[in-house]
């Protein structure tokens, strides 16, 4: 099982943290900087597992990670999981977010944090792995762009009404020829 997946730049700045175990602020904030602590100071040429950090469970758990450019990205799993299949699963979480911003970067990560959290969660679930497939999840990622599309067309629906209204040309109608009845007065 996924414990957390969390991506960080080359300073130590998450970028995302998703913890599918409870931890409080606090502690949450003390694994990223321990993990950011184990996975910087190695080298790039070592194998990219090692053992989780004292807060994250220790020997049970195993830190796997890769590293693009200026971000980390590193999913701690307990000893159920297979590395080598985690590892697979960072490339195919990085190769979509690759195809859905066009050569992804960290202000993509900084900017659309909703459509990340769509991505990874096509990807995983509650700690579980649901989909590794990049064709399926691009799929489902169209889909919800279609449906978005559709929603904000809907709710710009009354302004275009308004500015619809607007631009009818109707002919003038003078108020002087409109007469009222009498009507009669209650003091």
């Amino acid at each position: 099982m996924i414990k957390a997946i969390l991506i960080f730049n080359n300073h130590g700045k998450p970028r995302l943290a998703k913890f599918f175990t409870h931890y409080n602020e606090d502690e949450q904030q003390q694994i990223i900087r321990e993990t950011f602590h184990l996975v910087s100071k190695r080298d790039d040429n070592v194998c990219n597992f090692l053992e989780g950090g004292t807060l994250i469970g220790g020997a049970d758990y195993r830190l796997v990670y890769r590293h693009y450019a200026t971000l980390y990205f590193v999913f701690c799993v307990d000893s159920s999981e297979s590395e080598l299949g985690i590892l697979d699963l960072i490339q195919v979480f990085v190769e979509t977010l690759d195809k859905c911003f066009e050569n992804v970067c960290e202000l993509d990560l900084i900017f659309h944090i909703d459509k990340v959290h769509y991505i990874l969660g096509e990807l995983v679930m509650g700690g579980m792995v649901l989909e590794t497939n990049m064709t399926e999840i691009l799929t489902r990622i169209e889909e919800q762009n279609k449906i978005e599309k559709q929603e904000a067309g809907i709710s710009a629906a009354p302004a275009r009404a308004a500015a619809a209204v607007k631009n009818i040309n109707l002919p003038n109608i003078s108020t002087s020829n409109i007469h009222l009845p009498n009507l009669p007065s209650f003091k």
